[in-house]
């Protein structure tokens, strides 16, 4: 299975690489695969690469949805 992670933008690296967050975990991801990113963007990271920048609102949706999988994923897990 495949899964696609939402992270904000927090810092531009490079013209390849940024600094994103998902959560409380901070990843280096690679921007190859779109044509550009800004801080304070909401992506899709799969692999340590961005594969998609999200609508601000559909974002801040995909991170909410994001935290409740977390949330269940660690209920279970106690």
């Amino acid at each position: 299975m495949c899964l696609a992670v939402p992270h904000r933008i927090e810092k531009i690296l490079d013209s390849r690489r940024v600094i994103a967050r998902a959560g409380s975990l901070k990843v280096e991801a690679r921007t190859d695969l779109i044509d550009s990113v800004n801080v304070g963007d909401v992506v899709l990271v799969h692999a340590g690469f961005i594969i998609e920048k999200c609508e601000e609102k559909e974002g801040q949706e995909l991170e909410e949805l994001w935290k409740e999988v977390l949330n269940i994923a660690g209920k279970r897990q106690s």
